[in-house]
């Protein structure tokens, strides 16, 4: 999933987008209003994270303008601020979330997946589809009960093609959701990650596949139903 951090304190970024990597986040970062309006104009966001005060403006008006231009994407605030009448203000201006500074990182990535299960419709802690299982807050991946080893980008992938398991995923949707802006990304690295994927599934027996849409995506369906149809 792929997440825009609006915020302009070098030491937090930092700590904040280390943490969202390691947990299989993409993250692009932004330090003033300006950028993240340009960041939202060339990307798709399952999330953003806004400082209220940036060096440019309010983010409180900010994310009001946002909602009435119609962008319903979640999105948590934080400030040093933390009185009564603004975290009423903010939730008022439409955020999902509020946390006050200094951020428990552990707090933040919890809230989050909070947030992205509702928001995703993912309301069951643990996704089942066939004989596999995801959990997506331990980041997780099991097929008939044992524990696969799987590196964080291919989790990535599994993930975004369960949540839409049966339908074909573009892959210009898959890449928007795994790549931030600052990754170096191989023009192939999709497809290896696709074929590493594949081959952890079957070496390990699971009753689904990932079928290849030439030229539109991928699509996550069960061996089974596959061989009905």
């Amino acid at each position: 999933m792929r997440i825009l951090l609006v915020d302009n304190h070098a030491d937090f970024v930092r700590e904040v987008k280390d943490e969202l990597l390691n947990c299989g986040f993409a993250v692009d970062v932004t330090s003033t209003l300006d950028e993240a309006a340009a960041a939202l104009d060339c990307a798709n966001y399952h999330m953003v994270l806004l400082e209220l005060a940036l060096p440019d403006g309010d983010g409180l008006d900010w994310l009001k303008q946002l909602r009435r231009d119609g962008r319903s994407m979640p999105t948590m605030m934080m400030s040093t601020f933390n009185d009564l009448s603004q975290r009423i203000a903010i939730f008022n201006a439409g955020a999902d979330d509020f946390l006050p500074k200094p951020v428990s990182i552990d707090e933040l990535i919890a809230r989050m997946r909070a947030i992205l299960r509702r928001s995703t419709q993912m309301t069951a802690p643990v996704v089942t589809f066939g004989n596999l299982h995801f959990d997506p807050i331990a980041r997780q991946v099991s097929v008939g009960g044992r524990v696969l080893r799987i590196a964080r980008r291919e989790v990535c992938i599994l993930e975004h093609l369960l949540n839409r398991a049966g339908r074909t995923v573009p892959r210009t949707s898959l890449e928007d959701s795994l790549y931030a802006f600052d990754d170096e990304v191989s023009t192939n690295a999709l497809e290896v990650g696709i074929y590493r994927l594949r081959t952890h599934l079957s070496q390990a027996g699971a009753t689904l596949r990932i079928k290849t849409a030439r030229g539109v995506g991928y699509t996550l369906e069960l061996i089974g139903a596959a061989s009905a149809a």
